[in-house]
């Protein structure tokens, strides 16, 4: 049986269900609801053949070739569909809910499936994600210098039942010219996005949600504009840790980093360095003074946070002279709760 859903009904089935991804595999990489498995109806050269047909000779001609390229694959969609969902109830869907997530529902409904098949296809899932980025939401945003050890403390935030989202590590990346160091290839924006509402629809709108403040690029990703306006406009809690344990902090981090990685990182921030900071600090990664080269490299991303601390609205300082996290997560909800955030 094919069973339309809607996109609440079709995320709140995916907690339990199966859930089945009919585009192409290039389309699934660029972005997927992040539950989903990649089951292409078409190879991305299949794909493209029957779009040229669409376009150059027509719908029907265009079907008859995505026939004969899906004839002699049903078999073998059964099988593995029955290897995903062995108590053969999926969910499914395309790009738009048309005839690639339709022709797939048929053929499963055909070999005894249950298929909930998602109305208006991905498009609709962007749209709903578009809508939470859009929404108003409780944010707390921790921010500070580089090496105050900020996501560090998301996770001790969460064992005391608070709500947080670490943004980094959705990105995969760190947020600085040494952000993807250590970290995996990052995700596309939009598959970013896709990661970011999930999490967002997840959490409850009436408590209050930590994030680590950034600017609206992560690396190679956007953060939403409209949720990035709202991290600019919420509280933030400025952690002012000194500067010799952030030093410390961040040598400790970098010195088992290949070098060329490191100089890398600072050839990138060349221009705002200087030249004669910046040849110091490639001098340093030589020799392996990573205290040097961290003091160095602080002096420009120091800077660059003052300014963007200042088009902040709501701003309480609070100073720290530790960078334990567990010790300055509990110092951040005493702090928090002084100030009635949460």
């Amino acid at each position: 049986m094919v069973q339309p859903v809607t996109i609440e009904e079709f995320l709140r089935l995916a907690e339990r269900l199966p859930v089945l991804d009919a585009r192409a595999p290039k389309e699934y990489e660029v972005g997927h609801i992040p539950v989903a498995q990649s089951f292409p109806i078409f190879s991305d050269e299949e794909r493209a053949k029957v779009g040229t047909a669409y376009k150059h000779q027509g719908h029907d001609p265009a079907v008859l070739i995505g026939l004969d390229l899906f004839g002699p694959k049903m078999s073998e969609f059964v099988r593995e569909a029955a290897r995903l969902a062995p108590e053969k109830e999926v969910l499914l869907h395309c790009w738009r809910g048309g005839m690639r997530s339709g022709a797939m529902a048929w053929l499963l409904d055909f070999a005894g499936f249950n298929v909930h098949l998602l109305q208006g296809g991905y498009k609709v899932y962007r749209q709903h994600l578009h809508q939470q980025f859009e929404r108003p939401h409780k944010l707390l945003i921790l921010s500070g210098f580089t090496g105050s050890g900020k996501t560090d403390l998301l996770p001790y935030l969460q064992q005391h039942q608070q709500q947080a989202i670490d943004l980094e590590k959705l990105a995969n990346h760190k947020g600085s010219a040494f952000g993807s160091i250590g970290m995996a290839p990052q995700p596309t924006t939009e598959h970013f996005e896709n990661l970011l509402g999930t999490q967002l629809l997840k959490l409850n709108s009436d408590k209050p949600v930590w994030l680590e403040d950034e600017s609206i690029s992560i690396g190679k990703v956007q953060l939403p504009k409209p949720f990035f306006d709202q991290m600019q406009q919420s509280p933030t809690v400025v952690l002012q840790v000194p500067q010799r344990l952030r030093v410390q902090k961040l040598t400790e981090e970098y010195c088992r980093t290949d070098k060329s990685l490191l100089t890398a990182a600072i050839l990138k921030i060349k221009k705002r360095l200087g030249g004669l900071a910046t040849k110091e600090a490639l001098e340093a990664i030589e020799t392996d003074d990573m205290e040097k080269m961290v003091s160095i490299a602080l002096s420009y991303y120091d800077k660059a946070y003052t300014f963007d601390l200042a088009q902040k609205q709501h701003v309480l300082q609070l100073e720290l002279q530790s960078i334990n996290p567990e010790e300055n997560a509990a110092e951040v909800l005493a702090f928090a709760k002084q100030h009635q955030l949460i």
